[in-house]
């Protein structure tokens, strides 16, 4: 198994390789946002599904939310972040270079995991998907992960905190005070109206 801590993961990203790591739900694999191509390649994964960015702190990711959407973004990020919510949102103009979405949206997400939130403010903000390779369930355990992907470094120490086990809940940003459901996930539905 490939463990290493925060700073060592922090160059392993910077020469473009991924990094699998705890969240509060499942386990994620994310890279720098320029080396997206490396999560595409090794999960397998079709273009055509976006990925999703995650941060340490709300305020890390203001600046990829549209003007249009940022006091919607605010209310649900001091609301729902960290946590088990991901909002689809509109992107800034200045962020475009990022993209995986073909629609100008990104993924927002604060996860509430110690371990990601220590190594993300390390690194800056990671575009990430679940560590899984694309149609096959995938495992939880960190020993399972390192069969499924032998190549990557995995964040220790391990054992990790723990985690829901459940995917995320998606919603998508539509106009200003409008979201809608995209996935039900760990945040129950009834809790975003």
């Amino acid at each position: 198994m490939n463990l290493v801590d925060c700073k060592s993961a922090l160059k392993t990203l910077k020469s473009g390789l991924p990094i699998i790591f705890p969240t509060d739900t499942l386990p994620a694999i994310g890279c720098l946002p320029k080396f997206s191509n490396t999560i595409y390649k090794l999960k397998k994964r079709d273009r055509d599904k976006p990925l999703i960015l995650m941060g340490s702190e709300s305020k890390q990711l203001i600046d990829y939310v549209h003007e249009s959407a940022k006091e919607d973004y605010e209310k649900i990020a001091s609301k729902y972040w960290p946590g088990a919510l991901t909002t689809v949102i509109p992107a800034s103009e200045k962020q475009t270079t990022i993209l995986t979405s073909n629609d100008l949206t990104l993924g927002l997400r604060i996860p509430n995991s110690y371990m990601a939130q220590a190594l993300i403010r390390e690194t800056g903000p990671l575009l990430t998907s679940s560590a899984n390779i694309s149609g096959f369930k995938g495992s939880t355990t960190v020993e399972g992960i390192a069969q499924d992907f032998p190549s990557v470094k995995i964040l220790g120490p391990i054992p990790w905190e723990k985690r829901s086990g459940k995917a995320s809940t998606i919603i998508v940003w539509k106009k200003s005070g409008d979201w809608r459901l995209i996935r039900e996930g760990e945040v129950l539905v009834r809790e975003l109206n």
